[in-house]
């Protein structure tokens, strides 16, 4: 491994981002704009993040169109939707800082979908009171990244593809860089920097079925923030989306876009009954994401589901215009991975892990984490969201805190009057690729990240109870175990084999931070459903915070300001007419 050693390239700079979708790009531009040296890298090619899959559009009280909306109204209504989860200060920060994030994106040339006049087009998403999400066609994420890119690109941002962080450099809880090597050589990179932003997103790539691709969202930002000092918070809050495709199995958790739903498709049983007549009569289709993912679910687990394990959403009863004008990327994708035509048969979906609504701990207002120097963004972060994201919060998010992020690591770089370093933190760092290249045990990687899926799937999907939980952390400590017996073999394609063994390790401790979190949040509330507890139980209005050292612990949450509260109070939502998200 002396030859591996020796290829070791090293990068110095003030701040490092890890993670090149949204929430990293903006980071990376707002502190190339400050004048400050900043590298990115990221495990995808940037062109190809995790963002530009994001469909439906993006949240501010811009009131072009519903002049009455406002910032406290876009909080109050992030708040109900969380089930009072969500840290009145982050959502503030979020709520008040929208229209900057919208004002920028337009200053980087981002095209929006705009009324005759020129105002900016905004429409309802579910659970808003007004309408306010902005939108470029059913593309928003993949045209807020290629925005992101084409700025990054003016500023001359360094930014580094396929390369694989596997461990946060810190000393006496400092950071002061990262480890990791490049996916396609082996080469090894050490990179020093003042302070790390954590961009790489959530872990619900740890489910069977998943709206996230292969390799993606395995629970990165999760590992490297624990290992490194810092905490997850809520890991058990992850957000089923009721229709991903089942197969092929490459494809499976494909999303099915809302907008089927919203079009009027109708889901039937294996049965060919109109079920969501049994969970929601007033709205039918139009329910909550969530209530949906509970209706499917139950369906499937009594039997009613279809012979693969499924339920039907139909949209050909539709005229087939009207499915190629306002269905053209269902239409296409349902062409290309199955060779279903959707104007004349229904497609089999199921629930399917879609969001992150937990993840690193970090302060309300800045997003540093515990470890002095490392702020974490996106996906990877906490607070936002609680028990229920509000349609469309998730793409702001990344261009509110982006901006912040990338100003609080700029001010922390340029007021540290040394950085250290520790040659006992990057010999572990540099050891812990070394062992694996020379494990050459019996089990494989591929496998035992299968083994995973299929325990969360099972024991941590959309219903849980605590004899599943209990015995899915039985079968988790088996799973760990066997990871200490891996086969690591790089091969002429490059070294992923070595990135999936990194993977398998953040699914692991992922998937034990949800199942603990899951197994103490004896309610059920928003997303989390616990059979056992169908209530919920005030006594759990709180966070729940994992550290492999201290488990779970409760921490209370913020009092929300008096003003948005009386707006909670106030406001009835309407969904007539609308899809609720």
């Amino acid at each position: 491994m002396t030859t591996q050693t020796q290829r070791e390239q090293q990068i110095s700079t003030s701040v490092l981002v890890i993670g090149t979708g949204g929430s990293g790009l903006r980071a990376a531009i707002e502190l190339a704009e400050l004048g400050v040296d900043v590298v990115a890298v990221g495990k995808r090619p940037k062109h190809d993040a995790h963002t530009s899959l994001a469909a439906g559009g993006i949240n501010a009280a811009l009131g072009t169109m519903d002049e009455e909306d406002s910032w406290q109204q876009h909080a109050a209504d992030t708040i109900k939707e969380s089930y009072f989860l969500a840290d009145p200060r982050t959502v503030e920060v979020v709520a008040r800082g929208a229209a900057r994030g919208i004002e920028d994106l337009e200053r980087y040339g981002m095209n929006f979908a705009r009324e005759d006049d020129g105002r900016i087009s905004q429409r309802f998403f579910g659970a808003h009171t007004f309408r306010r999400t902005a939108f470029a066609g059913d593309y928003t994420g993949l045209e807020i990244q290629r925005t992101l890119i084409r700025r990054s690109e003016q500023l001359k941002i360094s930014i580094l593809d396929s390369v694989y962080i596997t461990r946060l450099l810190v000393t006496d809880g400092q950071i002061f860089g990262a480890y990791g090597f490049d996916l396609n050589t082996g080469q090894r990179y050490l990179i020093h920097a003042d302070a790390v932003i954590l961009a790489a997103g959530g872990h619900n790539r740890i489910w069977r079925r998943t709206s996230s691709r292969r390799d993606e969202n395995t629970g990165d930002s999760f590992r490297l923030a624990v290992e490194a000092g810092a905490r997850l918070r809520d890991p058990e809050l992850v957000q089923f989306h009721p229709s991903g495709i089942i197969e092929p199995e490459n494809a499976a958790g494909t999303l099915i876009s809302e907008a089927a739903r919203g079009e009027g498709g109708i889901l039937r049983n294996g049965l060919g009954e109109r079920f969501m007549q049994r969970y929601d009569p007033e709205r039918m289709e139009l329910s909550t994401r969530d209530r949906v993912a509970l209706a499917a679910y139950t369906e499937i687990a009594e039997g009613r589901g279809t012979a693969k394990g499924g339920v039907w959403l139909d949209v050909s009863h539709l005229p087939r215009e009207i499915i190629m004008q306002r269905l053209p990327r269902v239409y296409q994708t349902m062409l290309e991975v199955q060779m279903l035509d959707i104007t004349r048969e229904p497609i089999e979906i199921a629930p399917t892990a879609h969001y992150s609504m937990g993840g690193v701990w970090v302060d309300p207002l800045d997003h540093s984490t515990e470890v002095r120097g490392l702020y974490a963004i996106g996906e990877a972060s906490s607070g936002l969201h609680g028990a229920n994201r509000l349609g469309g919060n998730s793409l702001i998010e990344l261009l509110v805190f982006g901006r912040i992020v990338g100003q609080a690591a700029a001010a922390y770089s340029a007021g540290l009057n040394v950085q250290p370093r520790s040659a006992t933190a990057l010999a572990q760092a540099r050891a812990d690729i070394d062992e694996l290249l020379a494990a050459d045990g019996p089990e494989n990687v591929r496998s035992l990240q299968r083994d995973i899926r299929n325990l969360m799937t099972e024991h941590a999907g959309v219903v849980r109870d605590e004899q599943g939980i209990l015995l899915g952390l039985e079968k988790l400590g088996s799973v760990e175990e066997r990871i200490t017996r891996v086969g690591i073999h790089p091969d002429i394609a490059g070294y992923q084999d070595l990135a999936h063994a990194f993977d398998l390790k953040s699914a692991a401790l992922a998937a034990r931070a949800t199942l603990e979190a899951a197994l103490e949040r004896r309610e059920t509330r928003g997303c989390h459903n616990r059979s056992d507890y169908p209530e919920q139980d005030p006594a759990l209005e709180v966070n729940l915070v994992w550290s492999p050292q201290n488990g779970v612990v409760r921490e209370p949450i913020a009092p929300v300001p008096a003003e948005i509260a009386e707006l909670i109070a106030a406001q009835e939502i309407s969904t007539a007419g609308k899809l609720v998200e």
